[in-house]
Order: structure tokens, then C-alpha cells, then sequence
């Protein structure tokens, strides 16, 4: 089941839609005064050449020096609309009109930038005003638009018609009108709406955007693909364009393509989410799970929530052996969606996987409940029974899934319940097979065995075994839902679609099947359409949990945290006395910030559930977030009081003690945590990390070996043991260690870790050699090339740091470590190209200390004292506590004459007592001056 879920929960995945320290000098920078208006011509210009990045670096030095000017707001709004930075766009073009620009001028970039951000209610109230004034085919068009959205499909078009009579042809009307027939199913008519955007249009980069879009839906993915060409023709910047096409590319099978497409995305918006995403669902397809997860990482610092990222990240820690972090992903995601059955199974899977079916029992019974005919779940709960050894229960279920008369078809279900818990897939699918030949009219048998094969990601047997199910029970909806699984499984997305349907045409209100729906809905860029079909599960159940949570996870995927926040309410307030909904409630408040709002809540549930283990876990949490450590290490000895078998309650106790810096206790509840589980890699890493504060390092060391012991194929524990070492001055010991962690896991971290331990051993041009490989297998490994590059500035091997740091700059010339590093061995060299690429930092970091260093220096350096001297002071004044910048301005001051300033400035240099590479030199400096 496990395999099922996470290539299910993977496929859908596709619809909701280190750094490395500078050697030498580092980075920074400062700006000379430039006359704003030439910065606005110079902003005007670059956009006009799609250089979006240097347009919006212009702007931003126009704001710096006049906040309040309302042109530049309005056109970095614009820009950030184009670039899909939509948060930043609503906010300086709110600015722009607050500073008096004409509604008649901003409302139509605002209305867009609202309509991407699902904001449609704020629309129709902001241009309504507009509106009654002015007939204006843009603003009919984007209230029209926020109709639709909103469901009121007869007023959307009626304002696009009106549109197109006030500016026939205007391609956003038409591709209104195309939505408009979408939402009636009339595909005819939108593709005919469609080609006439374009035909009339054909220079309207929109238009074949949507185009390209509705060519998707329709699995058309050869013309999808060219119209997204066509996109990218006319707006080379355009990021999801590039994206969209790595989503197709990747679904079909096409990796180089895809990857093409994303480093493309890459370079026109480097900051863009889901660029990071695609290259995680791009690399998760290629099993390249570590890579996933750099990825995903990059996307969950900066947007926590993304539940796509979170699912992913889930999988993606699974594959690679993390369960633990499996699991707190999947907890996440869970809290959020606590109605998806795919997610609930994964993480039903991960506790089987670390023998924890106590635990995989308490997430199932809930689901259990609420849904009891599903025999998906009364298979894992079988096996949970049977792995915890409590036989009868797990004949129990398996009897309830299986539903088969004779005994010995049950036992044989039970036995291979028994054999897939031991790891015997063979002996399994053997008892299964004899289960559905004795007894080949129950569907259950049957549906087991292509659970088995699934889990087996033998997806063919799978098919032909539900294709035989279906034959013997035309009208079991569960079997079309299956067959849909399958089909995702096999990244046949049109039969899954239709098998889904069949199901929902067996059973309207089969709920299973309406979430596959909505999210292959989601998949296809049609959100709405998704909403709508748990809008019509609540029209039939207005009390439905599972319909509210998951429009309130569509409106948190569309950045509607308002609409998000209103579901979560509705649920609980139609629902009073269901705990459920009140915790999902209560950590979305968490979540978003609303911490104090989160911890009345959860004290309310407290009140009324004072010994339920989740309410107290999520009272902990909000008050840890309320800053109540005490209060959270209360609920936190309570929970464990609940759960004494329960060694995450203990290990949460023993975090709150690491944070409120009782060490001795931190330790006993880490003891506590182990004794009850005693490979549990996260204690076992925080007791090396208190060990280490304590000086125990032979102690931290012993821990570690106790890691490689018990998670013999993670690297982890040799890797600390590394960590360690290097410590203790023991490179050799680590080098040793850390061969031992790479040959587990190819991780870039790793690699520089060795090169390190090499290095320290006195094996450079070894650990060089290595790290060279590395780079020819892994080019876009930027962190180890800057790594790199940076050994050999240090080891004075000029031309060879020059070498890396330009192949760094080929794929990113807007890279600054790179440029101010760049600079400095340019400078070793006497090279003229160091001013150049020192005053390219500049431009791009004005105000970093590090390269205000670098060029002030260079400047002092060629005799240019006037303008270097002022930078190196700036310098000094940003960074006191960087000696070698100090140091500079010194000998600038000497260089410029002013020897009494230096004389002064050397002495409190010196005073500080703090070491530089150039100290000796310094003190015999200050005799000479």
C-alpha cells in the first residue's frame, strides 16, 4: 500500500501546482547617487529588453531614494506581475494608488494581479466604482472573470460579450468567453474562443498561454507544448510557461526536455517557488531523492505550507530511509488535509515501517470510523493488528475486507496479511490467489490482491486482477476508484479520469472519488471546477468534514488564507462536537500566525477533552508558539502520562528542556525516549549534541557508532562521527567516517565534509582529483564549485580559482560571491579584468561590506584613493568586526597621506586583541607610522 499511495500522492502532486561562506573578503556592496529619473529611463529600458531582473534592481534605487514615488511603484507592480512574484505586485501597486495615480491606470494591473491571487469578490468590489463610471473593455473583462470564478457564470458572460462590444476581438475577453464554455463543458466552443484570441491576437503571449492550457486538459500534450512555445517566443521571461512545460514533459516521461525547461525557468525568475518544486517533482520521478529534497527545502524555508512540497517531501524522506522526517512532513500535510486517505495511508506505511503499529492503529481508528467501508483501510488496519501480534483482531479485519464466506479463503486472506507483514511478497500473493480462486464472487479477496501487486509496483497485475473484480461486481464504485489508482500509478491520467467518473456515476456522493477528481482537476489548472465538486458534496451534507477541509486546501493553495481560515470554521461550527475539525481549526490559527487565537482555541478543546493526546500535543505547540515554554512542558508531561509507550511524547519533553537550557533533564528524557525505542535517530543526534556541549566527545563518538549500527544504510551516523572528528582535530578518523557516509549517499555536503578531512590530512591534491569528478558528474553542483574555487583562493592557485568562478558565472552572471571572488583573484594576478567584475558586484550589491572592500580596495590599490577610500571606509563602518576590512582602510589612509587617521585607526584595530592573517605586518605598520 505504501507504494500505491506515494506514486498516487506523486502524480498528483502535479496539479496542486547552503550556503557556501566567501573565501577572503566575502560579499557586500554600496551605490554612488544616480538621478532617479535616469533610473527610471534605464528601468524602462531593460523591461523593454525583457531583462526583468535589472528593471526591477533599477526601480528598486529609484524607491530607495524617493519612497513615495508612485510611477516607479506602479511599473515595479507590473513587472512583478509578469514575473509571478503576485504578493509583491498587490503591494506596490496598492502603493501607486495610495500615492494618487488614476484608479482608471493601476485598477486593471491590480484586477490581474487579484485574479491570480483568487481574489475575486476583492475585485468586483474595488472596480465597481470604476465600472459604473467608464465602460472599459478591461475592466469588464476582469469582473467578468472574478463572476466566474466566483460561480456566477451568467453575469461572466454578459461582461465579456460587453467587452468584446465596447474592443472586438480583445484577446482577454475571448479567453473569458473560452472559460466561460469550460464551466459549461462545451470544449467545442472554448477551443473555438481560443483560436480566435490567437488568430486575431497572434502576438498576445496570454492568449496562447491559455491556449496552451486548454490543449493540456484535453491531453494534447504535442500542441500544448508548441503553444507554450509560442509563449515563451513572444515573453522570454515568462516562468510558467517554461514550468507548465516541465510538467507535461515530466509526466510524459521526457527528463532532458523537462530539465531543459526548468534551468530555463531558473535563470528568467532564480526565486520562483515553483520552479524549485518542478526540479523536486523532476528529480523524485528520476529517483534522484536527495536532489529532490535540496529542492523542496529551498521551496519549504520560504513557503512552509505548500502542501504539494510538503506531500512530496513526505515521499521523498521515505524513500531515502527517513522516517522520521517522513513523518513529521506527513503529520504536517495530515493536520492541514486530514480527510486524504492518501496521505493518511503513507503515513500509516511509515509507522508500519519503523514497527510502530500501535501508533499506525491510533491514525487509522479515526479514519476507521468515519469511513468504514473502505477496505483499503481495513487491510493496513489488518496488518497494523498483525504486526503489533494481535492475530485475532487482525482476522478481525481482514474477515471485514475480505468478506469471504468460507473459512479457508479467510484464513488464507489473514495468512497473507501474516506473509506481507514478514516481507514475504511472494508467499503473499500465493495466499491471495488461493483467497479469490476459493472464493471468486467476493470482491475483498480480489481487492487485496491488487493492493498487493500496487504495493509491489507490479502495476499490469494489478490492472488485470481489477478488470477481473470488475467483470464479477459491475456496480462496486470502490473498484472503478482502485482502477483509477492504478491507472495513476501507470501515468495513464485520461482512463484514471475516467474511471474516477464511472465510480461517481455509480455512487454521486462516493468521496474518494471526488477527490481524485478535484485533484486531476487541480492538475489541470482548474481550480474551480475542483471547488465545485465538493460544493455539490455540501449541497447534499452541508456538515460534510471532509468536502470543507479540502476546499479550505485549495483556497490555502491559491493564497486565500482568509477563505482558507472560513472552511476550517464553517467545519467546526457545523460540526460542534466533533474533535476533528476543532484541531484542524485550531493549528491552522497556529500556522498562520494567529498564535494567542490558536492557544485560547486549544484550551477551550482542553477543557472539554482533557485526556485526549492531541489536543494536549497541540496545546504544547501553541504554547511553546506563545512563548510559554513552562506551560508547554506541563502539557508535555501530560501527554507522556497518556502515552507512557509513546517515545516521540519524550522526546518532545526533552526538546523543551534543550530549549529552556536544562541540559541534565533534556538528557534523562532522551534516556527515557531510547528506552523505548532505542534506534530513534533523532534522540540519538540530540544526545550527541548535548554530549558535545558537555566535552564528552568520546561519549558523542560512541553515540554515533550506535547510529551506524542501527540505521546501517543512512549515513547520518557517519557523518556526525565525521563531524566529530573534525572537532578533535582527528582528520584522519573523519576522512574515514565520511567515505563511509558517501558511500551511502552521494550527498554534495558530504563531499566537500571529505574534501575538508583530505585536505587537513594533507591529501589536497587527492581530495581535489575527487571534488573535480564530482564536478564533471554533478556541473550545476554550484555550492562544491564555489567550495572549490575557494580552496584554491586560499592555496594562492589563482587561475585555477578564476577557472571555477567564471564557469560559475556562465550559468549565473548575476551570481555575487562569484563576481566579488572573481574580483579578489583577479587582483592576486594584477589582472585589469578585477575592477571590472568588482564593480559588477557593486552594481548588484551596493551596500555589502565585503565588496565595498573588494573594489574600495582594488581602487587603493591602482592609486585611485579619491573614490576607493570613501568605499573602504564605508566598509569599515558596516563591518567593525571584520579585521582584514579594517586593516584595509588603514593602509588606504596610508596610501592617501593621512597618516595620523591610520595611526589612530591601527592602534584600535590592534586594541581589539582579535587575530588577521596580516597582524604582523600591522604591528610593525604602526612603528613605522
Amino acid at each position: 500500500m505504501r507504494n500505491l499511495s506515494v506514486a498516487t500522492a506523486t502524480k498528483n502532486l502535479l496539479t496542486l501546482v547552503t550556503s557556501i561562506a566567501l573565501i577572503g573578503t566575502g560579499i557586500a556592496g554600496c551605490g554612488k547617487t544616480e538621478d532617479a529619473q535616469k533610473l527610471m529611463s534605464d528601468a524602462r529600458q531593460y523591461q523593454q529588453k525583457g531583462d526583468d531582473k535589472a528593471a526591477i534592481i533599477q526601480l528598486k534605487n529609484v524607491l530607495q531614494k524617493n519612497p513615495d514615488d508612485a510611477e516607479a511603484r506602479y511599473l515595479l507592480g507590473t513587472i512583478y506581475n509578469k514575473t509571478g512574484e503576485l504578493q509583491s505586485a498587490e503591494k506596490e501597486l496598492r502603493r501607486a494608488l495610495n500615492l494618487g495615480m488614476s484608479p482608471a491606470k493601476v485598477l486593471p494591473d491590480l484586477g490581474r494581479t487579484l485574479l491570480n491571487l483568487g481574489q475575486f469578490q476583492q475585485i468586483l468590489d474595488e472596480t465597481k466604482q470604476l465600472s459604473e463610471s467608464k465602460n472599459s473593455a478591461e475592466i469588464s473583462t476582469l469582473r467578468g472573470n472574478a463572476f466566474l470564478a466566483l460561480g456566477k457564470t451568467k453575469e461572466g458572460k454578459e461582461l465579456f460579450e460587453q467587452a468584446l462590444q465596447d474592443k472586438p476581438g480583445y484577446s482577454d475577453a475571448l479567453i473569458g468567453m473560452a472559460r466561460y464554455s469550460l464551466v459549461g463543458k462545451d470544449i467545442e466552443a472554448a477551443t473555438r474562443f481560443s483560436e480566435q484570441a490567437v488568430t486575431q491576437n497572434p502576438e498576445d503571449a496570454d492568449a496562447w498561454f491559455f491556449r496552451g492550457d486548454l490543449l493540456r486538459v484535453q491531453g494534447k500534450t504535442d500542441l500544448a507544448l508548441a503553444a507554450y512555445d509560442q509563449v515563451v517566443k513572444l515573453r522570454p521571461n515568462s516562468a510558467s510557461a517554461l514550468i507548465n512545460k516541465a510538467f507535461i514533459e515530466i509526466n510524459t516521461g521526457k527528463f532532458e526536455a523537462a530539465k531543459a525547461d526548468i534551468d530555463a525557468a531558473r535563470k528568467v525568475a532564480p526565486g520562483n517557488l515553483m520552479t524549485f518544486y518542478t526540479q523536486a517533482l523532476l528529480d523524485f520521478s528520476q529517483k534522484k531523492y536527495t536532489a529532490a529534497l535540496e529542492s523542496l527545502q529551498q521551496v519549504l524555508s520560504k513557503s512552509p505550507e505548500h502542501l504539494p512540497s510538503v506531500l512530496l517531501a513526505g515521499a521523498v524522506q521515505l524513500e531515502l530511509g527517513s522516517t522520521s522526517q517522513a513523518e513529521q512532513h506527513l503529520k504536517f500535510y495530515l493536520d492541514r488535509d486530514p480527510g486524504n486517505l492518501y496521505a493518511r495511508k503513507l503515513m500509516v506505511s511509515v509507522l508500519l515501517k519503523n514497527r510502530q503499529p500501535q501508533r499506525a492503529i491510533a491514525l487509522l481508528n479515526p479514519a476507521l470510523k468515519n469511513v468504514q467501508q473502505d477496505p483499503q483501510l481495513l487491510a493496513l488496519a489488518g496488518e497494523s493488528y498483525m504486526q503489533a501480534k494481535d492475530f485475532v483482531k487482525a482476522t478481525e479485519y481482514f474477515e471485514a475486507a475480505s468478506r469471504i464466506s468460507p473459512e479457508n479463503a479467510m484464513l488464507h486472506t489473514a495468512l497473507s496479511m501474516s506473509k506481507l507483514g514478514e516481507g514475504d511478497n511472494s508467499r503473499a500473493v500465493a495466499e491471495l490467489e488461493k483467497a479469490t480462486k476459493l472464493d471468486p464472487k467476493s470482491a475483498q479477496a480480489g481487492i487485496l490482491l491488487v493492493m498487493t501487486h500496487l504495493r509491489l509496483k507490479e502495476f499490469d497485475k494489478a490492472l488485470a486482477t481489477a478488470r477481473t473484480l470488475e467483470k464479477e461486481h459491475p456496480d462496486n464504485p470502490f473498484i472503478q476508484n482502485l482502477k483509477g489508482g492504478i491507472y495513476l500509478s501507470k501515468k495513464d491520467t485520461p482512463n484514471a479520469r475516467a474511471s474516477f467518473e464511472k465510480a461517481l456515476s455509480l455512487q454521486p456522493t462516493y468521496f474518494p472519488a471526488v477527490a481524485n477528481l478535484a485533484q486531476l482537476d487541480l492538475q489541470d489548472k482548474k481550480p474551480d471546477a475542483a471547488k465545485k465538486r465538493f460544493e455539490a458534496i455540501l449541497q447534499k451534507d452541508k456538515k460534510n468534514i471532509q468536502a470543507m477541509t479540502a476546499l479550505s486546501g485549495i483556497a490555502l493553495n491559491q493564497g486565500q488564507n482568509k477563505e482558507a481560515t472560513a472552511w476550517l470554521e464553517r467545519a467546526s461550527q457545523e460540526n460542534p462536537d466533533a474533535l476533528q475539525p476543532a484541531m484542524v481549526l485550531a493549528a491552522h490559527y497556529l500556522r498562520i500566525g494567529e498564535k494567542q487565537k490558536s492557544l485560547n482555541f486549544v484550551k477551550k478543546l482542553q477543557a472539554t477533552h482533557p485526556n485526549n493526546a492531541d489536543v494536549l500535543d497541540l496545546l504544547a505547540q501553541a504554547q511553546f508558539a506563545n512563548d510559554d515554554k513552562a506551560g508547554a512542558l506541563e502539557s508535555y508531561n501530560k501527554l507522556a502520562a497518556i502515552l507512557p509507550d509513546s517515545p516521540l511524547a519524550q522526546f518532545r519533553i526533552a526538546s523543551l528542556h534543550i530549549a529552556m537550557e536544562n541540559l541534565p533533564a533534556a538528557s534523562d528524557a532522551l534516556k527515557k525516549t531510547l528506552a523505548l525505542k532505542p534506534d530513534y535517530l533523532d534522540a540519538k543526534l540530540a544526545q550527541i549534541m548535548l554530549e558535545t556541549r558537555k566535552g564528552n566527545n568520546e561519549v558523542a563518538i560512541a553515540l554515533s557508532r550506535e547510529i551506524q549500527k542501527q540505521h546501517a544504510k543512512s549515513p547520518v551516523g557517519y557523518a556526525a562521527e565525521g563531524d566529530l572528528q573534525m572537532r578533535q582535530k582527528n582528520p584522519a578518523l573523519a576522512a574515514k567516517a565520511y567515505e563511509q557516509a558517501w558511500v551511502l549517499n552521494k550527498d554534495p555536503a558530504l563531499m566537500i565534509k571529505l574534501h575538508a578531512s583530505l585536505s587537513q590530512l594533507g591529501k589536497g591534491k587527492e581530495a581535489n582529483v575527487r571534488l573535480l569528478q564530482w564536478l564533471k558528474e554533478r556541473p550545476d553542483d554550484t555550492s562544491a564549485r564555489m567550495y572549490l574555487a575557494g580552496v584554491y583562493l586560499m592555496d594562492q592557485q589563482m587561475k585555477s580559482a578564476i577557472e571555477q568562478y567564471r564557469i560559475i558565472l556562465r550559468e549565473s552572471p548575476d551570481y555575487v560571491p562569484a563576481l566579488n571572488n572573481l574580483a579578489t583573484a583577479y587582483q592576486q594576478e594584477k589582472d585589469p579584468l578585477a575592477l571590472e567584475y568588482a564593480e559588477k558586484a557593486y552594481k548588484l550589491a551596493p551596500e555589502s561590506p565585503a565588496i565595498l572592500d573588494t573594489l574600495g580596495w582594488i581602487l587603493v590599490e591602482q592609486g585611485n584613493t579619491t573614490r576607493g577610500l570613501p568605499l573602504l571606509q564605508k566598509a569599515a563602518s558596516l563591518a567593525p568586526d571584520l579585521t582584514e576590512i579594517r586593516y584595509h582602510f588603514v593602509l588606504g589612509l596610508v596610501k592617501a597621506g593621512d597618516k595620523a587617521k591610520a595611526r589612530k585607526e591601527l592602534e584600535q584595530l590592534l586594541a581589539t586583541g582579535k587575530d588577521f592573517p596580516d597582524i604582523n605586518k600591522a604591528r610593525a605598520l604602526l612603528k613605522e607610522i
